[in-house]
């Protein structure tokens, strides 16, 4: 090949280039614009607690006594501690518990502190205060149950008869178990989608049964509520877990079954009123 034709070859190339660098020019430049100037897309605000529940506990509730019911719908002598892993200081107190004290002194409502009033019978209302604090009214004593989500320590400031619950959404099988550690003897279907986790603590001494069984201070208290299904009707599970290392040897487990109802018109509040012992 000829240096001349080599030459021309050289120039048609050049000529060819220049000519798709001119035609591409402005597309390449508002791509590149578009790249450099577009805002990244916008984030996701973060869902509430309340619009995050994978299950849904509002609404009226009463409870369903299947186990314990001695212990729940009576009150049970003095010294009757079956099924609670008392200890040798917490027996002594409960030796000396006194009604008619509890009633002059204005403590009526130990036995209805967070420890103890998921037990009573009676019904429930459950409603969100706001987005990210579930309340649990009873008509049992007429206490109010406030449930935080995402909040960081309890405030500072007196304990309380309800102490202070701290609560998260998770996903996890349902408990078993009965309210003495036996069989469960309520409904058993799956739950729907996850459970609520709430770890009370910061609450007043109470009782954990109406006869003066008592726990401290120090109390935490582990509940799950697990909603389900069953014999066609709506129901909630409370696996409720009792750690006191001042008065007890080990974990009080109890489970306790509610049925959802209609409406409010059986919702009858009460004040904190513990009737005398059975014989």
């Amino acid at each position: 090949m000829s240096s001349r034709i080599l030459w021309s070859h050289i120039a048609l190339l050049i000529v060819i280039t220049a000519a798709l660098s001119l035609a591409l020019g402005p597309y390449n430049a508002a791509a590149q614009q578009r790249g450099q100037g577009q805002a990244p897309p916008a984030q996701e605000a973060p869902r509430t607690p309340q619009a995050s529940a994978p299950i849904d506990l509002t609404g009226w509730w009463v409870s369903i006594v299947t186990e314990d019911w001695r212990f729940r719908m009576v009150t049970p002598p003095k010294g009757d501690y079956a099924s609670v892993p008392i200890n040798n200081e917490g027996r002594r107190v409960a030796d000396t518990w006194d009604l008619a004290k509890d009633d002059a002194s204005g403590n009526q409502c130990k036995p209805f502190g967070a420890a103890g009033i998921m037990r009573m019978p009676g019904r429930l209302h459950i409603t969100w205060q706001d987005p990210n604090s579930l309340k649990i009214e009873t008509d049992a004593g007429t206490q109010t149950r406030l449930l935080h989500f995402g909040e960081g320590q309890p405030p500072a400031g007196e304990p309380t008869w309800q102490g202070y619950s701290a609560a998260t959404w998770e996903g996890r099988p349902q408990r078993g178990g009965g309210g003495r550690g036996g069989p469960n003897l309520g409904p058993a279907a799956p739950p729907q989608g996850g459970s609520l986790k709430v770890v009370t603590t910061r609450m007043r001494p109470g009782y954990l049964r109406k006869n003066g069984v008592p726990y401290s201070e120090n109390t935490v208290l582990t509940e799950y509520f697990d909603r389900h299904s069953d014999y066609g009707s709506e129901w909630f599970t409370v696996t409720t877990i009792v750690n006191d290392p001042k008065y007890l040897t080990d974990e009080f487990i109890t489970s306790t079954h509610f049925r959802k109802e209609p409406d409010g018109s059986k919702f009858s509040p009460s004040p904190c009123q513990t009737d005398r012992p059975v014989k």
